[in-house]
């Protein structure tokens, strides 16, 4: 299962500490040996000042209660700077205990920067060092008081690139403490920001959004209306664009919100074209199902392909989550993906057939004949579906249900508009970059 498993692909492009609940995960699914998964953990606590977790994880992988001096070492580091970080930044802290002095700020940050030199004698020595206070916090896994802190930090920050490295600092520490509400403002914030920002290049632009869709995926299986978010933020065109080019990983998670996410069908038809485009350079069983459907009309490999989509659903440490805590949802994510998944087989399968034999069927469907003949009645009844089931030769009969020339025309002219909108503002922005340089 293992090979199912796109750590490797999301790890690079997240802060070191969000790899942590996702190494967790793995543990827990056992994907990995354990021993496998301590020393990573080891390793990348490493890079971090959480030495004690660090020592934890060692003591237990080791089965020892000694740790390397190394590690003695560098908890001491630690400690000391974590306390003259504290005293360089006590004057500024202690302003923003006192909520009476915290009412004396404004909108506007230049009045704030002149009242608190003027008043308090804090200037931009003891700003900036708020800002390695809160980043040394983070780095300690004090994300309560390194959220704040960044929160505080911003609304005195008058540098651009440091308040936006602030931000990002910030919805880290909010997925961590998974405070998803303020986390996904946090993510809309940092959007904007990067969709209007003039980059140095645009590959850093290209390479932000990506950053942005991979800590997006803690949020939106976090939250209910996470399906229709992650479609809407991934398949916008630079965003769509960007998978295609650096993170083609990431289809599998706007397949999967697509496939469970009935109201989104009108853009289900475009994305089959990047799926399409995608089948040859990027393997998943979530897009080569999709792939077998709609592209090949492989109706046996579609059915071969929902047994590994199960089990890839299962061991994702963003879809399978859901699974277990079902916080939101009374249908785990796998349940609702094979019943959809099935749909659109059976969806598929009729457009092309007149006869359907329901027990070659039923094998396409991975169920037996009584639980396929259920679906199918069950289905008939439900949706606008003209079927009619005859029980002397088991078949279904489909009724043609073709739309006439000028329903054609309308829906393949109906986003004809938007597109020419679209393309309209991307030669008008690429025009306005070559000018700036």
């Amino acid at each position: 299962m293992a090979s199912y498993d796109l750590t490797p692909r999301i790890a690079p492009n997240l802060d070191r500490h969000l790899v942590f609940p996702i190494l967790e995960f793995l543990q827990e699914r056992q994907l990995y040996p354990d021993e496998e998964i301590l020393k990573s953990k080891i390793e990348l606590l490493s890079q971090t000042n959480m030495v004690d977790y660090a020592m934890d994880i060692h003591k237990s992988l080791y089965h020892t209660e000694d740790v390397p001096q190394d590690m003695v070492e560098r908890r001491a580091e630690v400690v000391a700077r974590l306390k003259a970080l504290e005293e360089a930044a006590a004057p500024i802290v202690t302003f923003l205990l006192n909520p009476s002095s915290v009412q004396e700020l404004r909108a506007d940050k230049s009045y704030n920067l002149q009242m608190l030199n003027d008043r308090y004698q804090i200037g931009p020595e003891q700003i900036e060092a708020l800002y390695q206070y809160a980043k040394f916090q983070f780095e300690c896994g004090n994300y309560s008081g390194a959220a704040d802190y960044l929160y505080q930090y911003r609304e005195l920050c008058t540098n651009s690139e440091r308040s936006l490295s602030a931000l990002w600092g910030k919805l880290a520490a909010e997925i961590l403490m998974q405070n998803w509400d303020i986390a996904l403002d946090e993510l809309n914030r940092l959007k904007e920001i990067i969709d209007s920002k003039n980059f140095s290049s645009a590959l850093n632009q290209v390479q932000s959004r990506i950053w942005l869709m991979n800590w997006s995926l803690f949020i939106f299986f976090n939250n209910e209306n996470g399906r229709t978010q992650i479609i809407d933020l991934f398949n916008q065109d630079k965003y769509l664009n960007a998978i295609q080019t650096n993170a083609p990983h990431l289809l599998r998670y706007l397949a999967t919100a697509f496939i469970v996410n009935k109201r989104r069908r009108p853009q289900f038809k475009d994305f089959i074209r990047v799926v399409q485009q995608e089948q040859y350079s990027f393997k998943d069983p979530i897009t080569e199902f999709l792939a077998c459907v709609y592209v090949n009309y492989d109706f046996d490999g579609a059915q071969k392909k929902m047994r590994e989509c199960e089990e890839a659903i299962l061991n994702d440490p963003f879809l399978g989550k859901r699974v277990e805590e079902g916080n939101f949802s009374s249908v785990p994510l796998r349940d609702e993906f094979l019943e959809n998944a099935r749909l659109f087989i059976f969806e598929t399968y009729c457009r092309i057939h007149r006869r359907i034999d329901i027990g070659v069927l039923a094998e396409k469907l991975n169920l037996n004949y009584e639980e396929a003949e259920r679906w199918i009645v069950n289905l008939i009844r439900t949706s606008k579906l003209e079927a009619k089931i005859d029980s002397k030769s088991g078949t279904i009969l489909i009724e043609p249900n073709n739309p006439n020339v000028y329903e054609q025309l309308i829906d393949h002219t109906k986003a004809l508009s938007g597109r020419t909108y679209k393309l309209v503002t991307q030669v008008l922005e690429h025009a306005q970059t070559q000018t700036a340089r």
